[in-house]
């Protein structure tokens, strides 16, 4: 992957493992797939990424993941005092009402909400603390709660196509059904510079007040498309010219070996607490790649792998021009 090539990539494939060293890009007369096996009989390196066995905080919840449903992204009630902040700002959506807490009344970590909210004309409601609390759905809501639009979807093909700035920066995510991770991740998306974050429509988790929270504020200006099923999305988005990376433990190259691939159009495969990329959506990846561990863990928090890998690829672009 450290080719100096920078032309289109040969859209052909192959079955057979990548050849060459790690650091190179997949070898062959096209881009050929990689298993995540390791290469050779000796004892397996150790890298962390997504998932993986073990996980950490915000690791796999039984039961159904909370989120918007089946039919859209979510995100209509949102709490926290910087996620109601950014909603206000972002002006993407409308904002239906925002509750105040009514002991909060007068308190200057809330003026300039109240004083955007006015500039807006969004009306504010001052309430008892302990209303607020009983509608709230995420942990802390810091005194403060809004109704809002849900959020709008992102079109797959226009995320696909790009804005012709810079190539597109997609993130998906295989299955996250935690809504700490996933707004931690929405939020490393916004940082980084992501182009658009790509959510599978069924078994994971949409945008809860929680996702809002924990991404502060990062919801309003990450473009997110919901997909009906992510490893037809992968294979759609090679055959269009992106480059597919898995993030994942059974790596058989590392991270930091991505190189000037990183500045190619490329989508980074998150995958879910605990169980890491699923079969059909490793299989549906141009090479997957680890994080390096030094220590006794053997992985790290998909949202903080999600953070290193997604700078990683900044890091790549950082003399391009941003992306929004």
């Amino acid at each position: 992957m450290n080719s100096k090539s920078r032309g289109t990539p040969d859209r052909r494939r192959s079955s057979s493992k990548p050849g060459g060293k790690p650091g190179g890009k997949p070898s062959g007369p096209g881009r050929s797939r990689t298993d995540g096996s390791r290469r050779g009989g000796g004892p397996p390196s150790r890298s962390g990424a997504t998932g993986g066995k073990r996980s950490g905080a915000g690791g796999a919840r039984s039961g159904p993941p909370q989120g918007g449903g089946a039919k859209g992204l979510g995100g209509r009630q949102v709490e926290g005092r910087q996620a109601v902040r950014e909603l206000l700002i972002a002006d993407r959506r409308k904002t239906h009402e925002i509750w105040i807490s009514a002991e909060l009344e007068g308190d200057p970590g809330v003026a300039d909400i109240v004083e955007i909210a006015a500039a807006k004309r969004v009306p504010l409601i001052h309430i008892a603390k302990s209303k607020l609390e009983r509608e709230a759905r995420s942990e802390a809501p810091q005194g403060v709660l809004a109704h809002a639009a849900e959020l709008p979807e992102a079109d797959l093909g226009q995320l696909i196509r790009g804005s012709g700035k810079t190539p597109p920066f997609l993130v998906a995510v295989d299955g996250v059904t935690d809504p700490g991770n996933l707004g931690a991740i929405v939020r490393c998306c916004d940082g980084a510079g992501a182009t658009g974050l790509l959510l599978p429509r069924h078994r994971a988790v949409h945008v809860t007040p929680t996702v809002a929270k924990a991404s502060a504020g990062a919801i309003e200006y990450v473009p997110m498309a919901l997909v009906p099923g992510l490893p037809n999305t992968l294979e759609r988005l090679r055959e269009t010219g992106v480059w597919v990376v898995g993030l994942d433990d059974g790596a058989d190259r590392e991270l930091f070996d991505l190189g000037d691939l990183g500045a190619e159009p490329i989508c980074v495969v998150l995958g879910a607490e605990g169980a890491g990329l699923s079969r059909l959506v490793r299989e549906r990846c141009d090479t997957i790649v680890g994080i390096p561990m030094a220590g006794g863990v053997s992985s790290l928090n998909v949202s903080a792998a999600a953070a290193v890998a997604l700078y990683e690829v900044s890091r790549s672009r950082r003399n391009m021009p941003s992306p929004r």
